[in-house]
């Protein structure tokens, strides 16, 4: 029966093996991928810079995953260069045409001086809590990471924010804003999910951070118990990243446009009514605005309120859902956002429909220049809607 020092000796015969100074002239050409194959403790304690970790238990489960090119330069370390080559080995047999592992591993990487650094990483309970997302390698470590550093804006706790709010924040978006300056009302909970029969009375703000902290203590619920306005609409949205409009009324739609064509922060939309529900993304400058899709507001008799024409209960945690995935998606960066795209909802069909929205060359909004854009508000133009609460749909 071989032994350990011998079925090591088989697999080096079978690899390419390079020293640090041959790692590093490697790691150093655009395009290589520097692979971690140790213990997640390991990893945490430093790494070298860029470096994808894959513990080596785990190896022939999720490389496939997180590296997808498999012509693609590959430099395996571990601590000393052991775990190291058995990977090599198998990533060969995995197909992979260019792997190499580094001898001497981080250890020796390390005692040289060159580059390494602490990687930002998870506590215990993060990584039990956000196991699932680990799993994908679309989100993984680094995604949750990014993740917990965003700062998501929602227009609103209503119908559409209460959806969105509870899955960013369950997905452990770090940062959740909420503008709303209602109070919690028994017609609203047939609909509006972040609230409760106890909280009847109570400022929907003060309701939402409530129920969205004790879903998750990751999360930093900043309240805004205000009217939005042109006087206050700036500086609440600067720093974030991403606003989800949740509002029931073209004013603050087309407030809420202006504000983020001017600090060029995107916008995901969501509105409803009776059985039928639409959501689109609007990137700044790069896709149509909503002022693109809807230039002028249409006659009132033509667009009542929810409160006027009433919602299916249902409808609104659909559409705030996809709300809430499309803000994910930008916030990763994975996938195709619904920028320029405008998807439909019919519940009584049970159907999606989507329809192109080009942006329009000559938009009052988004074809100047932003520094010329004015903030201001639209009260007058959009006239019966009340815009004192933004967002009760």
């Amino acid at each position: 029966m071989p032994s350990f020092r011998d079925l090591l000796k088989s697999t080096k015969a079978n690899i390419h093996e390079v020293d640090t100074a041959g790692a590093a002239e490697a790691i150093a050409k655009p395009g290589t991928v520097v692979l971690d194959v140790r213990e997640a403790d390991e990893y945490e304690q430093g790494a070298l810079p860029g470096a994808v970790h894959i513990p080596r238990g785990f190896l022939e489960s999720q490389v496939e995953g997180k590296i997808t090119n498999h012509d693609a330069p590959v430099v395996v370390y571990c601590a000393g260069g052991v775990r190291s080559a058995f990977a090599a080995e198998t990533l060969q047999q995995l197909g992979y045409t260019d792997v190499v592992s580094m001898d001497g591993g981080f250890n020796r990487w390390k005692d040289e001086n060159r580059d390494w650094r602490t990687p930002a990483t998870l506590s215990a309970d993060q990584r039990n809590r956000y196991q699932r997302h680990l799993l994908l390698p679309e989100v993984d470590v680094k995604g949750q990471q990014k993740l917990l550093d965003s700062k998501v804006l929602l227009i609103g706790a209503g119908g559409l924010g209460s959806p969105a709010a509870l899955y960013l924040a369950a997905a452990g978006v770090g940062t959740l804003g909420i503008i709303d300056m209602d109070v919690v009302d028994a017609s609203n909970l047939q609909r509006q999910i972040l609230h409760n029969m106890d909280r009847i009375g109570e400022r929907k703000v003060d309701s939402a951070k409530k129920t969205l902290t004790g879903l998750n203590p990751d999360v930093n619920v900043v309240t805004y118990d205000v009217r939005l306005g042109a006087d206050n609409v700036l500086q609440i949205f600067q720093g974030y990243d991403v606003i989800i409009d949740g509002t029931d009324n073209f004013p603050t739609r087309y407030l809420v446009n202006d504000a983020s064509l001017k600090l060029d922060i995107p916008v995901v939309h969501g509105s409803i009514f009776r059985f039928e529900g639409q959501a689109s993304v609007y990137l700044p400058h790069v896709g149509p605005c909503y002022r693109c899709q809807v230039p002028e507001p249409p006659p009132a008799e033509l667009a009542p309120s929810c409160a006027e024409a009433g919602v299916l209960g249902v409808l609104p945690g659909i559409i705030g859902s996809i709300q809430a995935m499309e803000a994910i998606k930008l916030l990763l960066g994975i996938g195709e956002p619904l920028a320029g795209r405008l998807l439909a909802y019919d519940a009584l069909e049970e159907s999606f429909r989507t329809f192109k929205v080009p942006r329009d060359p000559e938009c009052a909004a988004c074809s100047i220049p932003k520094e010329d854009l004015v903030i201001a508000e639209y009260d007058q133009l959009c006239m019966p809607h009340p815009i004192a609460a933004p967002a009760n749909a």
